[in-house]
Protein backbone atom coordinates (compact mmCIF):
# COMPACT_ATOMS: atom_id res chain seq x y z
CA UNK A 1 0.00 0.00 0.00
CA UNK A 2 1.39 3.39 -0.55
CA UNK A 3 2.38 5.29 1.93
CA UNK A 4 1.92 9.15 1.45
CA UNK A 5 2.62 10.85 4.74
CA UNK A 6 1.78 14.84 5.37
CA UNK A 7 1.58 17.27 7.83
CA UNK A 8 -1.58 17.80 10.08
CA UNK A 9 -1.53 21.55 9.18
CA UNK A 10 -1.52 20.46 5.55
CA UNK A 11 -4.16 22.80 4.75
CA UNK A 12 -3.10 25.77 6.47
CA UNK A 13 0.55 25.49 4.96
CA UNK A 14 1.62 28.16 2.38
CA UNK A 15 4.48 28.28 -0.26
CA UNK A 16 6.95 29.60 2.42
CA UNK A 17 6.46 27.04 4.63
CA UNK A 18 9.39 26.51 7.29
CA UNK A 19 10.18 23.89 10.47
CA UNK A 20 10.86 20.93 8.45
CA UNK A 21 12.87 18.18 9.39
CA UNK A 22 15.14 17.90 5.83
CA UNK A 23 18.17 15.83 6.01
CA UNK A 24 19.03 15.53 2.49
CA UNK A 25 18.50 18.36 0.01
CA UNK A 26 20.19 17.59 -4.06
CA UNK A 27 19.87 20.90 -5.99
CA UNK A 28 19.85 19.95 -10.19
CA UNK A 29 20.89 22.48 -12.02
CA UNK A 30 20.32 21.52 -15.72
CA UNK A 31 24.48 22.50 -17.90
CA UNK A 32 25.70 23.86 -14.49
CA UNK A 33 29.16 23.91 -14.78
CA UNK A 34 32.36 25.90 -12.50
CA UNK A 35 33.39 27.89 -16.12
CA UNK A 36 30.08 29.37 -16.08
CA UNK A 37 29.64 29.63 -12.54
CA UNK A 38 32.56 31.14 -12.00
CA UNK A 39 32.08 34.24 -14.44
CA UNK A 40 28.72 34.40 -12.60
CA UNK A 41 30.48 34.57 -9.34
CA UNK A 42 33.29 37.23 -10.32
CA UNK A 43 30.18 39.27 -10.89
CA UNK A 44 28.21 39.03 -7.91
CA UNK A 45 25.12 37.07 -9.77
CA UNK A 46 24.59 34.14 -7.55
CA UNK A 47 26.01 34.35 -3.99
CA UNK A 48 24.12 31.09 -2.76
CA UNK A 49 25.59 28.88 -5.26
CA UNK A 50 29.22 30.52 -4.76
CA UNK A 51 28.79 30.07 -0.93
CA UNK A 52 27.99 26.07 -1.22
CA UNK A 53 30.95 25.82 -4.03
CA UNK A 54 32.80 27.70 -1.31
CA UNK A 55 32.21 27.24 2.31
CA UNK A 56 31.45 23.81 1.05
CA UNK A 57 33.47 21.48 -1.56
CA UNK A 58 33.22 21.62 -5.26
CA UNK A 59 34.56 19.75 -7.89
CA UNK A 60 33.89 19.26 -11.93
CA UNK A 61 31.28 16.31 -12.35
CA UNK A 62 32.17 14.10 -15.37
CA UNK A 63 29.21 13.05 -17.06
CA UNK A 64 28.20 10.20 -19.09
CA UNK A 65 27.88 9.39 -22.54
CA UNK A 66 25.54 10.57 -23.74
CA UNK A 67 25.60 14.09 -21.60
CA UNK A 68 22.25 14.52 -22.80
CA UNK A 69 19.29 15.51 -20.14
CA UNK A 70 17.00 12.80 -20.74
CA UNK A 71 19.81 9.70 -20.22
CA UNK A 72 22.17 11.87 -17.68
CA UNK A 73 19.62 12.38 -15.47
CA UNK A 74 18.43 9.07 -14.61
CA UNK A 75 22.10 7.94 -14.40
CA UNK A 76 21.79 10.71 -11.59
CA UNK A 77 19.66 9.44 -9.34
CA UNK A 78 19.56 5.83 -10.13
CA UNK A 79 23.45 5.81 -10.13
CA UNK A 80 23.42 3.22 -12.82
CA UNK A 81 24.51 3.55 -16.35
CA UNK A 82 22.13 3.76 -19.29
CA UNK A 83 22.95 -0.07 -20.14
CA UNK A 84 21.26 -1.03 -16.88
CA UNK A 85 18.59 2.10 -16.94
CA UNK A 86 17.65 1.78 -19.99
CA UNK A 87 17.27 5.48 -21.40
CA UNK A 88 19.45 6.46 -24.10
CA UNK A 89 17.86 9.39 -25.84
CA UNK A 90 14.84 11.64 -25.85
CA UNK A 91 13.12 8.49 -27.55
CA UNK A 92 13.43 4.77 -27.43
CA UNK A 93 12.88 2.65 -30.59
CA UNK A 94 10.48 0.29 -31.28
CA UNK A 95 12.05 -1.37 -33.89
CA UNK A 96 12.23 1.50 -36.37
CA UNK A 97 9.35 3.14 -34.82
CA UNK A 98 9.68 5.22 -31.81
CA UNK A 99 8.13 6.96 -28.44
CA UNK A 100 9.11 9.80 -26.32
CA UNK A 101 11.23 8.45 -23.43
CA UNK A 102 9.36 8.64 -20.29
CA UNK A 103 10.17 6.84 -16.87
CA UNK A 104 8.23 3.62 -17.97
CA UNK A 105 11.26 3.47 -19.88
CA UNK A 106 13.92 3.86 -16.44
CA UNK A 107 13.92 0.34 -15.08
CA UNK A 108 16.01 1.06 -12.32
CA UNK A 109 15.25 2.12 -8.48
CA UNK A 110 15.47 6.26 -8.48
CA UNK A 111 16.88 7.31 -4.71
CA UNK A 112 13.18 7.77 -4.14
CA UNK A 113 12.09 4.63 -4.18
CA UNK A 114 14.74 3.24 -2.02
CA UNK A 115 14.99 5.77 0.57
CA UNK A 116 11.02 4.61 0.69
CA UNK A 117 12.05 1.01 1.52
CA UNK A 118 13.79 2.77 4.79
CA UNK A 119 10.67 4.72 5.59
CA UNK A 120 12.23 8.24 4.29
CA UNK A 121 9.90 9.98 2.47
CA UNK A 122 10.37 12.51 -0.35
CA UNK A 123 9.64 15.36 -2.26
CA UNK A 124 11.01 15.32 -6.28
CA UNK A 125 10.39 18.92 -8.21
CA UNK A 126 11.12 18.87 -11.91
CA UNK A 127 13.17 15.82 -12.33
CA UNK A 128 13.42 14.93 -16.00
CA UNK A 129 11.63 11.72 -17.03
CA UNK A 130 9.64 10.96 -14.14
CA UNK A 131 6.45 11.32 -15.72
CA UNK A 132 4.17 8.89 -15.28
CA UNK A 133 5.62 9.20 -11.29
CA UNK A 134 6.75 6.48 -9.10
CA UNK A 135 4.56 5.84 -6.20
CA UNK A 136 6.57 6.04 -2.48
CA UNK A 137 5.87 8.28 0.53
CA UNK A 138 5.65 11.61 -0.42
CA UNK A 139 5.04 13.41 -3.51
CA UNK A 140 7.01 14.54 -7.06
CA UNK A 141 5.78 16.60 -9.46
CA UNK A 142 7.20 15.33 -13.05
CA UNK A 143 9.08 17.95 -15.25
CA UNK A 144 11.07 17.73 -18.47
CA UNK A 145 9.83 14.88 -21.16
CA UNK A 146 6.30 14.75 -19.50
CA UNK A 147 2.87 16.41 -20.60
CA UNK A 148 2.30 19.86 -19.44
CA UNK A 149 -0.49 18.81 -16.77
CA UNK A 150 1.86 15.76 -16.12
CA UNK A 151 -0.23 12.80 -13.38
CA UNK A 152 1.64 13.74 -9.89
CA UNK A 153 1.69 11.46 -6.96
CA UNK A 154 -0.06 11.75 -4.95
CA UNK A 155 -3.40 12.05 -7.42
CA UNK A 156 -4.39 15.28 -7.12
CA UNK A 157 -1.49 17.64 -5.38
CA UNK A 158 -0.71 19.42 -8.96
CA UNK A 159 -4.23 20.92 -7.71
CA UNK A 160 -3.30 21.73 -4.53
CA UNK A 161 0.35 23.15 -5.58
CA UNK A 162 -1.82 25.56 -7.81
CA UNK A 163 -4.29 26.40 -5.21
CA UNK A 164 -1.47 27.55 -2.80
CA UNK A 165 1.10 29.02 -5.03
CA UNK A 166 -0.57 30.16 -8.39
CA UNK A 167 -0.37 28.96 -11.73
CA UNK A 168 2.39 26.12 -12.38
CA UNK A 169 4.00 24.84 -15.81
CA UNK A 170 6.21 22.78 -16.67
CA UNK A 171 7.07 24.60 -20.25
CA UNK A 172 7.60 28.16 -21.53
CA UNK A 173 3.71 29.28 -22.61
CA UNK A 174 5.75 30.07 -26.08
CA UNK A 175 7.14 27.81 -28.46
CA UNK A 176 10.96 28.80 -29.79
CA UNK A 177 10.79 30.95 -32.77
CA UNK A 178 8.04 32.88 -31.53
CA UNK A 179 8.25 36.45 -32.70
CA UNK A 180 5.48 38.10 -31.34
CA UNK A 181 6.93 37.89 -27.70
CA UNK A 182 10.26 40.56 -26.98
CA UNK A 183 13.62 38.88 -26.06
CA UNK A 184 12.62 40.59 -22.70
CA UNK A 185 9.21 39.05 -22.34
CA UNK A 186 10.64 35.54 -22.84
CA UNK A 187 13.47 35.67 -20.17
CA UNK A 188 10.73 36.94 -18.11
CA UNK A 189 8.41 33.68 -18.68
CA UNK A 190 12.11 32.06 -18.00
CA UNK A 191 12.31 33.23 -14.77
CA UNK A 192 8.62 33.26 -13.75
CA UNK A 193 9.02 29.21 -14.39
CA UNK A 194 12.37 29.07 -12.54
CA UNK A 195 9.95 30.82 -9.55
CA UNK A 196 7.28 28.47 -9.95
CA UNK A 197 9.75 25.49 -8.75
CA UNK A 198 10.88 27.49 -5.92
CA UNK A 199 7.99 27.70 -4.59
CA UNK A 200 6.06 24.55 -5.34
CA UNK A 201 8.58 22.71 -3.63
CA UNK A 202 8.83 24.76 -0.57
CA UNK A 203 5.24 24.15 -0.69
CA UNK A 204 5.21 20.40 -1.00
CA UNK A 205 8.39 20.65 1.53
CA UNK A 206 6.18 22.20 4.32
CA UNK A 207 3.25 19.77 3.40
CA UNK A 208 5.24 16.66 3.34
CA UNK A 209 8.34 17.37 5.76
CA UNK A 210 10.55 14.55 3.75
CA UNK A 211 13.50 13.44 4.48
CA UNK A 212 14.89 14.17 1.36
CA UNK A 213 14.21 16.71 -1.54
CA UNK A 214 14.72 17.21 -5.36
CA UNK A 215 14.52 20.36 -6.98
CA UNK A 216 15.49 20.55 -10.70
CA UNK A 217 15.86 23.90 -12.86
CA UNK A 218 15.93 23.37 -16.42
CA UNK A 219 16.00 26.79 -17.82
CA UNK A 220 19.59 26.67 -17.10
CA UNK A 221 20.28 24.78 -19.79
CA UNK A 222 17.29 26.07 -21.94
CA UNK A 223 19.00 29.90 -22.12
CA UNK A 224 22.12 28.88 -24.16
CA UNK A 225 20.22 26.54 -26.99
CA UNK A 226 17.94 29.42 -27.21
CA UNK A 227 19.49 32.75 -26.73
CA UNK A 228 23.62 31.68 -26.73
CA UNK A 229 26.41 32.48 -24.48
CA UNK A 230 25.86 35.98 -23.89
CA UNK A 231 26.00 37.20 -20.45
CA UNK A 232 22.97 39.95 -20.38
CA UNK A 233 20.70 36.17 -21.23
CA UNK A 234 22.34 34.07 -18.96
CA UNK A 235 22.65 36.54 -15.99
CA UNK A 236 18.84 36.70 -15.18
CA UNK A 237 18.32 33.45 -15.61
CA UNK A 238 21.12 31.88 -13.04
CA UNK A 239 20.11 35.01 -10.83
CA UNK A 240 16.58 33.77 -10.37
CA UNK A 241 18.13 30.14 -10.40
CA UNK A 242 20.14 31.70 -7.50
CA UNK A 243 17.42 33.47 -5.44
CA UNK A 244 14.81 30.24 -5.48
CA UNK A 245 17.63 27.77 -4.33
CA UNK A 246 18.16 30.36 -1.26
CA UNK A 247 14.60 30.57 -0.42
CA UNK A 248 14.42 27.20 -0.23
CA UNK A 249 17.54 27.15 2.26
CA UNK A 250 16.08 29.43 4.66
CA UNK A 251 12.67 27.88 4.49
CA UNK A 252 13.70 24.54 5.08
CA UNK A 253 17.17 24.66 6.48
CA UNK A 254 18.37 20.99 4.86
CA UNK A 255 21.08 19.18 7.25
CA UNK A 256 23.11 19.09 4.13
CA UNK A 257 22.76 19.86 0.54
CA UNK A 258 24.25 18.61 -3.16
CA UNK A 259 24.28 20.83 -5.66
CA UNK A 260 24.74 18.84 -8.89
CA UNK A 261 24.27 18.79 -13.06
CA UNK A 262 23.86 16.65 -15.96
CA UNK A 263 26.48 17.80 -17.71
CA UNK A 264 28.35 21.28 -18.53
CA UNK A 265 27.98 24.19 -21.09
CA UNK A 266 30.68 26.25 -23.44
CA UNK A 267 31.46 27.46 -26.48
CA UNK A 268 31.72 25.29 -29.92
CA UNK A 269 33.99 26.30 -31.94
CA UNK A 270 34.11 23.51 -34.40
CA UNK A 271 31.77 21.88 -37.07
CA UNK A 272 28.83 19.99 -37.32
CA UNK A 273 29.39 17.06 -39.81
CA UNK A 274 26.49 15.25 -41.54
CA UNK A 275 27.19 11.68 -40.58
CA UNK A 276 24.55 10.18 -42.18
CA UNK A 277 25.51 11.71 -45.67
CA UNK A 278 28.76 10.13 -44.72
CA UNK A 279 27.24 6.94 -44.38
CA UNK A 280 25.37 7.02 -47.43
CA UNK A 281 28.34 7.63 -49.33
CA UNK A 282 30.62 4.89 -47.71
CA UNK A 283 27.81 2.10 -48.45
CA UNK A 284 26.38 1.55 -45.13
CA UNK A 285 23.26 3.75 -44.96
CA UNK A 286 20.00 3.85 -48.07
CA UNK A 287 18.02 6.31 -48.84
CA UNK A 288 14.39 6.69 -50.00
CA UNK A 289 12.08 9.52 -50.89
CA UNK A 290 8.85 8.32 -49.54
CA UNK A 291 8.24 6.95 -45.71
CA UNK A 292 8.85 8.01 -42.08
CA UNK A 293 12.28 8.73 -41.93
CA UNK A 294 13.80 10.40 -38.98
CA UNK A 295 11.11 11.16 -36.17
CA UNK A 296 8.92 14.71 -37.41
CA UNK A 297 7.48 16.57 -34.54
CA UNK A 298 5.55 19.01 -37.16
CA UNK A 299 2.66 16.64 -38.33
CA UNK A 300 2.52 14.94 -34.45
CA UNK A 301 1.95 18.60 -33.26
CA UNK A 302 -1.14 19.52 -35.29
CA UNK A 303 -2.87 16.01 -34.80
CA UNK A 304 -2.23 17.00 -30.72
CA UNK A 305 -3.17 20.20 -30.72
CA UNK A 306 -6.49 18.74 -32.11
CA UNK A 307 -6.62 16.63 -29.34
CA UNK A 308 -5.68 13.23 -30.91
CA UNK A 309 -2.97 11.15 -28.41
CA UNK A 310 -0.21 9.50 -30.42
CA UNK A 311 3.77 8.74 -30.21
CA UNK A 312 4.28 8.49 -33.50
CA UNK A 313 3.11 9.85 -37.35
CA UNK A 314 2.49 8.52 -40.21
CA UNK A 315 2.52 10.64 -43.78
CA UNK A 316 -0.58 12.62 -44.87
CA UNK A 317 -2.48 12.70 -48.21
CA UNK A 318 -0.42 15.54 -49.46
CA UNK A 319 3.13 14.23 -47.80
CA UNK A 320 2.48 11.36 -49.83
CA UNK A 321 1.87 13.05 -53.04
CA UNK A 322 4.86 14.98 -52.02
CA UNK A 323 6.47 11.84 -51.86
CA UNK A 324 5.49 10.32 -55.29
CA UNK A 325 6.57 14.10 -57.08
CA UNK A 326 10.34 13.14 -55.44
CA UNK A 327 10.07 9.46 -57.23
CA UNK A 328 10.72 11.99 -60.70
CA UNK A 329 12.92 14.08 -59.32
CA UNK A 330 10.29 17.01 -57.65
CA UNK A 331 11.72 17.36 -54.74
CA UNK A 332 11.31 20.47 -51.83
CA UNK A 333 14.69 21.67 -52.51
CA UNK A 334 13.91 22.39 -56.02
CA UNK A 335 10.78 23.44 -55.46
CA UNK A 336 12.50 25.99 -53.41
CA UNK A 337 15.16 27.10 -55.69
CA UNK A 338 12.43 28.13 -58.16
CA UNK A 339 10.59 29.96 -55.71
CA UNK A 340 13.13 32.02 -55.11
CA UNK A 341 13.90 33.50 -58.11
CA UNK A 342 10.90 34.63 -58.22
CA UNK A 343 10.81 35.62 -54.53
CA UNK A 344 7.63 33.17 -53.34
CA UNK A 345 9.91 30.84 -51.20
CA UNK A 346 8.84 31.84 -47.85
CA UNK A 347 5.57 32.26 -48.75
CA UNK A 348 5.36 28.85 -49.88
CA UNK A 349 6.97 27.40 -47.00
CA UNK A 350 4.57 29.30 -44.72
CA UNK A 351 1.45 27.36 -46.20
CA UNK A 352 2.84 24.44 -47.06
CA UNK A 353 1.49 21.39 -45.11
CA UNK A 354 3.83 20.41 -42.45
CA UNK A 355 6.03 17.59 -42.76
CA UNK A 356 5.46 17.67 -46.95
CA UNK A 357 9.21 19.20 -47.12
CA UNK A 358 11.22 16.09 -44.90
CA UNK A 359 9.11 13.67 -46.60
CA UNK A 360 9.56 14.64 -50.49
CA UNK A 361 13.33 14.65 -49.67
CA UNK A 362 15.52 12.17 -49.52
CA UNK A 363 15.13 10.23 -45.78
CA UNK A 364 16.93 6.99 -44.48
CA UNK A 365 15.77 4.09 -45.37
CA UNK A 366 16.53 2.14 -41.87
CA UNK A 367 15.25 -1.32 -43.11
CA UNK A 368 17.57 -1.32 -46.24
CA UNK A 369 20.40 0.31 -44.55
CA UNK A 370 23.42 -1.55 -42.70
CA UNK A 371 23.95 1.16 -40.25
CA UNK A 372 22.61 4.59 -39.39
CA UNK A 373 22.50 7.59 -36.68
CA UNK A 374 18.85 8.19 -35.26
CA UNK A 375 19.62 11.14 -33.36
CA UNK A 376 22.52 13.05 -33.19
CA UNK A 377 21.92 13.52 -29.48
CA UNK A 378 22.59 9.59 -28.83
CA UNK A 379 26.40 10.40 -29.65
CA UNK A 380 26.37 6.83 -31.64
CA UNK A 381 25.60 4.52 -34.68
CA UNK A 382 23.39 1.75 -34.75
CA UNK A 383 23.66 -1.61 -36.65
CA UNK A 384 20.72 -3.00 -38.32
CA UNK A 385 20.90 -6.42 -37.07
CA UNK A 386 19.26 -9.62 -37.94
CA UNK A 387 17.07 -11.21 -35.24
CA UNK A 388 17.47 -7.82 -33.35
CA UNK A 389 15.92 -5.30 -35.56
CA UNK A 390 12.28 -6.24 -37.24
CA UNK A 391 14.38 -6.03 -40.88
CA UNK A 392 18.08 -6.80 -40.08
CA UNK A 393 20.19 -6.84 -43.23
CA UNK A 394 23.12 -7.49 -41.01
CA UNK A 395 23.89 -11.14 -40.20
CA UNK A 396 25.35 -12.24 -36.47
CA UNK A 397 28.40 -13.25 -38.27
CA UNK A 398 29.25 -10.04 -40.05
CA UNK A 399 28.36 -7.94 -37.48
CA UNK A 400 31.98 -7.99 -35.61
CA UNK A 401 33.55 -7.28 -38.73
CA UNK A 402 31.60 -4.79 -39.57
CA UNK A 403 31.34 -2.74 -36.95
CA UNK A 404 35.39 -3.11 -36.75
CA UNK A 405 35.22 -2.00 -40.06
CA UNK A 406 32.68 1.25 -38.92
CA UNK A 407 35.02 2.10 -36.48
CA UNK A 408 38.21 2.47 -38.53
CA UNK A 409 36.49 4.37 -41.67
CA UNK A 410 34.90 6.75 -38.63
CA UNK A 411 38.36 7.19 -36.97
CA UNK A 412 39.51 8.22 -39.99
CA UNK A 413 37.14 11.24 -40.72
CA UNK A 414 39.20 14.53 -40.89
CA UNK A 415 37.29 18.23 -40.57
CA UNK A 416 38.22 20.12 -43.16
CA UNK A 417 41.09 21.53 -41.09
CA UNK A 418 42.69 18.53 -41.34
CA UNK A 419 41.84 17.51 -37.81
CA UNK A 420 40.75 14.14 -36.42
CA UNK A 421 36.96 14.82 -36.41
CA UNK A 422 36.45 12.35 -33.54
CA UNK A 423 38.10 11.82 -30.25
CA UNK A 424 36.87 8.72 -29.45
CA UNK A 425 34.85 5.64 -31.72
CA UNK A 426 34.75 2.49 -30.00
CA UNK A 427 32.55 -0.17 -29.32
CA UNK A 428 29.35 0.56 -26.89
CA UNK A 429 30.88 -2.31 -24.76
CA UNK A 430 32.99 0.38 -23.40
CA UNK A 431 30.23 2.51 -21.91
CA UNK A 432 27.26 0.73 -21.63
CA UNK A 433 26.55 -2.63 -19.96
CA UNK A 434 23.44 -4.02 -18.32
CA UNK A 435 20.17 -5.84 -19.10
CA UNK A 436 19.59 -3.15 -21.17
CA UNK A 437 22.79 -2.55 -23.33
CA UNK A 438 21.73 -3.37 -26.78
CA UNK A 439 19.04 -0.76 -26.62
CA UNK A 440 21.93 1.26 -26.99
CA UNK A 441 23.97 2.53 -29.96
CA UNK A 442 26.79 0.02 -30.98
CA UNK A 443 29.26 2.38 -31.89
CA UNK A 444 30.19 5.36 -29.19
CA UNK A 445 31.43 8.19 -31.18
CA UNK A 446 32.76 11.14 -29.54
CA UNK A 447 33.58 14.32 -31.21
CA UNK A 448 37.06 15.55 -30.36
CA UNK A 449 36.48 18.34 -27.22
CA UNK A 450 33.55 18.28 -27.46
CA UNK A 451 33.88 21.00 -29.64
CA UNK A 452 31.92 19.47 -32.85
CA UNK A 453 28.75 18.07 -33.56
CA UNK A 454 26.81 15.73 -35.39
CA UNK A 455 23.37 15.80 -37.25
CA UNK A 456 21.40 12.88 -38.57
CA UNK A 457 20.10 14.83 -41.21
CA UNK A 458 20.66 14.70 -45.05
CA UNK A 459 21.59 17.18 -47.44
CA UNK A 460 23.30 19.95 -47.69
CA UNK A 461 26.68 20.89 -49.46
CA UNK A 462 29.20 18.90 -48.83
CA UNK A 463 29.85 16.70 -44.70
CA UNK A 464 30.48 20.13 -42.88
CA UNK A 465 28.78 23.10 -41.76
CA UNK A 466 29.20 25.57 -38.58
CA UNK A 467 28.31 24.25 -35.20
CA UNK A 468 25.77 25.98 -33.37
CA UNK A 469 27.88 28.54 -30.71
CA UNK A 470 27.13 26.97 -27.65
CA UNK A 471 25.80 23.36 -26.47
CA UNK A 472 26.92 20.67 -24.04
CA UNK A 473 30.47 19.98 -22.57
CA UNK A 474 31.24 16.71 -20.63
CA UNK A 475 31.76 18.63 -17.48
CA UNK A 476 29.41 19.93 -15.08
CA UNK A 477 29.64 20.44 -11.15
CA UNK A 478 29.09 18.59 -8.15
CA UNK A 479 29.45 20.52 -5.02
CA UNK A 480 28.50 19.51 -0.95
CA UNK A 481 28.06 21.23 2.10
CA UNK A 482 26.49 20.56 5.45
CA UNK A 483 26.18 17.82 8.61
CA UNK A 484 28.56 15.28 7.42
CA UNK A 485 29.97 17.11 4.31
CA UNK A 486 33.91 17.12 5.04
CA UNK A 487 34.81 20.29 3.13
CA UNK A 488 38.71 19.43 3.55
CA UNK A 489 38.26 16.51 1.25
CA UNK A 490 40.66 16.62 -1.62
CA UNK A 491 38.49 15.64 -4.65
CA UNK A 492 39.73 16.54 -8.14
CA UNK A 493 36.45 15.22 -9.69
CA UNK A 494 33.35 12.73 -9.35
CA UNK A 495 30.95 11.20 -11.75
CA UNK A 496 27.31 11.51 -11.92
CA UNK A 497 27.33 8.03 -11.45
CA UNK A 498 28.48 8.67 -7.64
CA UNK A 499 25.72 10.95 -6.89
CA UNK A 500 22.93 8.29 -5.86
CA UNK A 501 25.42 6.10 -3.71
CA UNK A 502 26.84 9.37 -2.43
CA UNK A 503 22.95 10.61 -1.32
CA UNK A 504 22.51 7.38 0.24
CA UNK A 505 25.45 7.25 2.30
CA UNK A 506 25.19 11.00 3.60
CA UNK A 507 22.02 9.49 5.32
CA UNK A 508 23.54 6.86 6.40
CA UNK A 509 22.00 4.19 4.41
CA UNK A 510 23.71 1.29 2.28
CA UNK A 511 23.84 1.87 -1.40
CA UNK A 512 22.38 -0.76 -3.77
CA UNK A 513 25.45 -2.83 -5.47
CA UNK A 514 23.96 -2.92 -8.60
CA UNK A 515 25.35 1.14 -8.81
CA UNK A 516 28.25 1.65 -11.08
CA UNK A 517 28.98 4.84 -8.40
CA UNK A 518 30.80 4.95 -5.59
CA UNK A 519 30.48 7.34 -2.46
CA UNK A 520 32.32 10.24 -3.30
CA UNK A 521 34.43 10.77 -0.26
CA UNK A 522 32.95 13.92 1.29
CA UNK A 523 31.07 11.87 3.64
CA UNK A 524 31.70 8.30 5.43
CA UNK A 525 31.37 5.27 3.06
CA UNK A 526 29.11 2.61 3.82
CA UNK A 527 28.33 -0.92 2.56
CA UNK A 528 26.25 -1.28 -0.33
CA UNK A 529 23.30 -3.53 -0.02
CA UNK A 530 21.48 -5.88 -2.27
CA UNK A 531 17.66 -4.63 -2.83
CA UNK A 532 14.73 -6.32 -5.03
CA UNK A 533 15.24 -5.47 -8.55
CA UNK A 534 13.17 -3.12 -9.94
CA UNK A 535 9.96 -4.44 -12.14
CA UNK A 536 8.13 -1.32 -13.04
CA UNK A 537 5.35 -2.02 -10.03
CA UNK A 538 6.71 -0.21 -7.38
CA UNK A 539 3.42 0.64 -5.20
CA UNK A 540 1.51 -0.54 -7.99
CA UNK A 541 2.95 1.53 -10.80
CA UNK A 542 2.27 -0.44 -13.71
CA UNK A 543 4.92 -0.32 -17.05
CA UNK A 544 2.25 0.64 -19.66
CA UNK A 545 4.09 3.16 -21.75
CA UNK A 546 1.96 6.54 -21.12
CA UNK A 547 0.88 8.93 -24.11
CA UNK A 548 3.87 11.69 -24.07
CA UNK A 549 0.82 14.10 -23.67
CA UNK A 550 -0.24 17.46 -26.12
CA UNK A 551 3.25 19.33 -25.37
CA UNK A 552 5.93 17.25 -25.04
CA UNK A 553 7.26 16.81 -28.95
CA UNK A 554 6.43 20.34 -29.84
CA UNK A 555 8.86 21.51 -26.76
CA UNK A 556 11.12 18.91 -27.51
CA UNK A 557 11.56 20.10 -31.09
CA UNK A 558 11.25 23.70 -29.61
CA UNK A 559 14.46 22.48 -27.87
CA UNK A 560 15.91 21.92 -30.97
CA UNK A 561 16.80 18.07 -29.99
CA UNK A 562 14.71 17.02 -32.83
CA UNK A 563 13.87 18.04 -36.11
Amino acid sequence: MTRTHRRDDAASTTSTGTDTSLETLLVGIDAGCLPVFERLFDAGKIPTIERLCTDGVAAPLESQIPPWTPSAWPSIYTGVNPGKHGVVGFVGYDGYDWHVTSNDDVREHPLWTLLDRHDRSSVVVNAPVTHPPDEFDGAVLPGFLGPEDPPCHPEGVLADVREAIGEYRVYPNYTRGDDSLSEAEKLAEYESLIRMRGEAFRYLADRFDPAFGFVQFQKTDTVFHEFGGENRYIEPVYEATDEQIGAILEACDPDRVFLVSDHGMGPYDGYEFRINEFLRDEGYLETTTGGKGMPSWTPMRRRLREGENCDTWEPGTAARAASIAARFGITASRIRAALERVGLADVAIEHAPGGVSRTANEQVDFAASKAYVRARTELGVRINLEGREPNGVVSPDEYEPLREELIRTLQAVETPDGEPFFETVAPREQYFHGDYHEETVDIVTIPADFEHMLTEQLGGEGYFETAEPWNHKLDGVFAAMGEGIDDEAPIDRAHIFDVAPTIMASMGLPYSDRMDGSVVPVVEDVEPTTYPAYDGDVDGHGDDRSSPGEDVTERLADLGYMN
